[in-house]
């Protein structure tokens, strides 16, 4: 019979998991951010210490196991067992030129993305670019345009109240 059970506070445990198709991308010492939901509005800081070499089966899709090894903030008493979620940052870049990835346009043939740069009033000039990392919301462009280009916004304008022209 357990009378009771002791616990190094000091030392908290992340444990949660991690779907398949981002496991990959994880190795050990991975920096993370967790936030606990009984304190809101603070993150503490983290480093990932066990990926699970094996996943199991929840929901349709295989999960790993992960842990990881919390920094605590003295002026917030945590409690054993309190639900979390980890934020893992895979990519990150600053002072990028990005656009609302819904801006972006994919040539039928090639697959290729592109914007449509405004050039004159109700004109607008296809223009191919490169791309790099994206947020889901926000992405980066490599090539193609500068910061003072007009992006047309193409799903909310219909396609007779402009002329198109074209680069080739």
């Amino acid at each position: 019979t357990t009378i009771a059970t002791i616990a190094d506070m000091t030392k908290m445990i992340f444990e949660g998991t991690v779907d398949e198709a981002e496991v990959g991308k994880l190795k050990n010492d991975t920096l993370l951010e967790v936030s606990l939901g009984a304190i809101e509005k603070k993150k503490f800081p983290g480093k990932l210490t066990f990926i699970a070499p094996k996943g199991s089966e929840s929901g349709g899709s295989v999960q790993f196991k992960i842990k990881a090894q919390i920094t605590l903030d003295d002026t917030f008493f945590i409690r054993s067992g309190y639900s979390a979620n980890a934020e893992i940052v895979l990519e990150k870049k600053e002072n990028v030129l990005a656009i609302k990835e819904a801006l972006l346009q994919f040539d039928k043939k090639s697959e290729l993305p592109f914007v449509e740069i405004k050039t004159g009033d109700q004109i607008y000039e296809r223009r191919e670019i490169e791309i790099g990392i994206s947020d889901g919301i926000n992405i980066e462009i490599l090539k193609g345009i500068t910061p003072t280009d007009e992006i047309k916004v193409w799903n909310k304008t219909k396609e007779e109240d402009y002329k198109f022209k074209k680069e080739r």
